[in-house]
């Protein structure tokens, strides 16, 4: 088992977690992740991909994308586990204490940021579904305000239980069956409308050639690689290294997959105009799959505020991750009343982009190690920012100048290589 030491010994996040508080196994793993691979937003960026490229493709670059990003994932998880230590315990590691800050501070910032943008999808939600059954006219101020304030409200309640129980004793056991469930369902439904107009012609369809392969399958790494930051918050619970890499894969590609290629054949059966919370209750039985689904999508959020929490602890650990969390709930609920989230969107989707080359570097330098992982004793480590920094550039360079390509693999593996082939020079074990 890897160690790490700290002097602030009252940073919860920045010290191994107690052996006491290492309860999740596989079954934990594969459930959390799971359920944190389905959601709306995953669906409708599986809907991106029609038509832009055609079906062969776009079910090559689900597939594709999924495992190696799902791997990159429980890579992560794995090393969270093995060393015990949090996201930002990863990052002091590797990146000193005084620089890690930097991305300790935008990874919360995207999280408030993520977090707002789920709870305004669980309350357009939550109005498509009030008004097309109801007949409940949940758009205006007042409608907004209320289902809004429901949503913070089951967060903020969430947030101040235990995170440990949650995990083992709703989502595995409650949560999970319900969720897949209405998955089974809806691609019953979907399924059985593309077999009714013609199966060889929906496999067959061709796309328009706006995106390609590479850049199909970046799409698709896009959401289990915007987990990264998140992933050791949760994996260091874990009993085993090994449990907790298979575990966390094996929950999250088949997510990934089923949910993208869910999106695909809703968009593919759907009227041009209708949206995918539309098309959704339009199906048979609709109404409750995409409730059920809906009611899940507060894990998603949860995921990011605990996260948050973790991360702001260690920036100021007299407050506890507890009270962090409620804190973090409730300015989210607040953003979530004033800000204009979906034109939000792709700013969130560039600030994400940080944290590929964030975790190459991490990977390259902790990722490969069996040993003991020493605390850097300098603030700073200044090669490991330098690439960070530089896979940043990188990443913006390809996705303007060869988009074709993708940008988020090439940019994991070059910033991997670059800090294995540097890691003896500035970490050493113990």
């Amino acid at each position: 088992m890897a160690t790490f030491q700290t002097s602030q010994e009252d940073n919860q996040a920045l010290r191994p977690v107690d052996a006491i508080d290492r309860v999740f196994s596989w079954p934990q793993h594969a459930s959390l992740w799971f359920s944190l691979g389905v959601g709306l937003l995953v669906m409708q960026i599986g809907a991106y991909l029609v038509p832009a490229v055609g079906t062969r493709d776009a079910a090559i670059a689900i597939v594709l994308g999924s495992l190696v990003g799902s791997g990159l994932l429980a890579w992560t998880a794995k090393l969270g586990c093995d060393t015990g230590l949090t996201s930002a315990g990863l990052m002091h590691a590797t990146y000193g204490s005084w620089f890690a800050k930097l991305p300790v501070l935008l990874n919360i910032a995207q999280l408030i940021g993520w977090t707002t943008f789920e709870l305004v999808v669980m309350r357009d939600g939550t109005a498509a579904i009030g008004k097309q059954s109801f007949g409940w006219a949940l758009e205006g101020m007042d409608g907004i305000f209320i289902t809004t304030l429901v949503w913070g409200g089951v967060l903020a309640l969430l947030l101040a239980g235990s995170m440990t129980k949650l995990v083992r004793k709703i989502i595995s056991r409650l949560g999970l069956p319900l969720v897949i469930a209405s998955l089974l369902w809806l691609t019953w439904q979907f399924g059985s409308q593309i077999q009714a107009k013609g199966l060889e012609a929906f496999w067959s369809r061709q796309g328009d050639g706006s995106m390609g392969l590479f850049s199909a399958m970046d799409l698709v790494m896009a959401m289990p690689v915007s987990w990264l930051p998140l992933v050791a918050d949760f994996a260091r619970h874990g009993k085993s290294g090994r449990s907790t890499l298979s575990g966390t894969w094996v929950g999250y590609a088949i997510a990934n997959i089923w949910c993208y290629a869910l999106g695909v054949m809703v968009v593919s059966v759907a009227a041009p105009d209708a949206n995918l919370v539309s098309a959704l209750l339009l199906a048979q039985g609709g109404l409750l799959a995409l409730s059920l689904i809906l009611v899940d999508e507060i894990d998603n959020a949860y995921g990011d505020v605990y996260s948050g929490s973790v991360s702001a602890h260690s920036i100021k650990p007299s407050w506890s991750i507890r009270k962090w969390g409620i804190g973090l709930a409730v300015l989210c609920t607040s953003l979530a009343l004033v800000l204009p989230m979906h034109s939000l969107e792709p700013f969130l989707l560039i600030l994400s982009s940080v944290f590929v080359p964030l975790y190459g570097v991490i990977l390259g330098r902790l990722g490969l190690r069996n040993g003991n992982i020493a605390p850097l004793t300098r603030k700073i480590d200044p090669v490991a920012a330098c690439l960070w920094l530089g896979g940043i550039a990188m990443y913006h360079a390809i996705a303007n100048l060869a988009p074709q390509w993708g940008a988020a693999l090439p940019t994991l593996v070059l910033t991997f290589v670059l800090a294995w082939l540097s890691r003896a020079k500035t970490l050493k074990p113990l």
